[in-house]
């Protein structure tokens, strides 16, 4: 663990050209981060959430939030806990509350990672009554999240990835309200507003694809074509407008194809349509019941067997399958899951 700068002391709120562009931003976007909202900001004490919570602090004047911090302590590392300590007493020295989660059974994978930390972050944001989660990622790594989907392949809903906001669970959204800044930016605010850093050997280890992706692949594209890292975030940032923008017409369509239940899509209908609409439906209809298929080439094998008239298919959430007859498509779910396995549960609305 490598500390860089010293904690700050509690002092008078700060202004400054980053400050204002992230005002402004709010101000446009007033839904984003509203007046006197309660936030939960996840705070790792890597750069990014440093200049995140920096921001914020200074902002919080203005805008009358209740701002809590958490972290969460993966137990990947034997300074970790050392970590976890100083993080939150920086924490109190500012005045913030802050709240820390250990991970009792770590495991070393970002997917597993990601899912202990959405848990936490419910559970804490629940236990506080916020009603918004603040999480720090920036432009860049948005445009390395496109890369990555690129690569596996993903259909373009996974092209519109890290959208400023979305619904973490009832009641709770999920925002990233850095996503108009580079990791080049959250440096430099850092270091402007003398926060700590706390670096994170893992940051850079090898083993994890974004670490690669970040020290191997967006290297090269911006020697080749300056700018790219920030291009790539802003198409992804174009993909969200667009997806946004469709979802009314997606509900219409959609509304035209439901069964007689209202759960279920009429199969012959479906695929009376065009390949790219029969794609573009089937996924917003399996999103409005949290279901999900990841890959492009996925969502064809699935559309390609729904021209037989019986069968069943697995889809990524595991717990999940779709079902058809020469009628209908529904969801369904395995044996031994919470969910009803009744035809149409999963959702009375379409």
């Amino acid at each position: 663990m490598q500390i860089i700068n010293s904690p700050t002391q509690a002092m008078a709120p700060r202004w400054s050209a980053d400050h204002l562009r992230l005002h402004q931003q709010l101000l446009r976007q007033p839904l984003l981060l509203p007046q006197g909202a309660r936030l939960l900001l996840a705070v790792s004490g890597g750069q990014d959430s440093m200049a995140l919570a920096g921001l914020l602090l200074d902002l919080k004047r203005l805008h009358h939030w209740c701002l809590h911090i958490w972290h969460g302590n993966h137990r990947w590392r034997q300074e970790a806990n050392q970590q976890a300590e100083q993080l939150l007493q920086w924490a109190e020295s500012q005045g913030i509350e802050s709240h820390c989660d250990s991970w009792q059974t770590p495991i070393h994978t970002e997917a597993a990672a990601r899912e202990w930390r959405y848990s936490c972050l419910e559970k804490q944001a629940k236990a506080l009554a916020c009603s918004h989660v603040l999480t720090a990622h920036t432009a860049t790594d948005r445009s390395e999240t496109v890369l990555l989907h690129l690569a596996r392949g993903s259909h373009r809903k996974g092209l519109a990835s890290l959208s400023s906001a979305r619904t973490l669970v009832e009641n709770i959204t999920l925002v990233r309200p850095l996503l108009c800044f580079s990791r080049s930016d959250t440096s430099r605010i850092c270091a402007e507003l003398g926060l700590p850093i706390w670096l994170d050997p893992s940051n850079t280890d090898p083993r994890f694809s974004r670490n690669r992706i970040r020290a191997e692949v967006l290297p090269v594209l911006e020697q080749l074509h300056p700018g790219a890292s920030r291009r790539i975030a802003a198409m992804a940032e174009r993909f969200e407008a667009e997806e946004e923008s469709q979802q009314q017409l997606l509900d219409l369509a959609l509304q035209t194809l439901l069964g007689a239940q209202m759960v279920e899509i009429n199969r012959k209908a479906l695929l009376s349509l065009k390949p790219a609409n029969q794609a573009q439906i089937l996924l917003h209809w399996l999103s409005k019941r949290n279901a999900r298929i990841n890959a492009a080439h996925h969502v064809e094998k699935i559309l390609q067997e729904l021209k037989n008239k019986n069968g069943r298919c697995e889809l990524d959430n595991k717990s999940l399958f779709l079902e058809w007859d020469n009628q209908n498509i529904w969801l369904n779910s395995h044996p031994g899951c919470n969910e009803s396995r009744q035809r149409g549960i999963l959702g009375a609305q379409p």
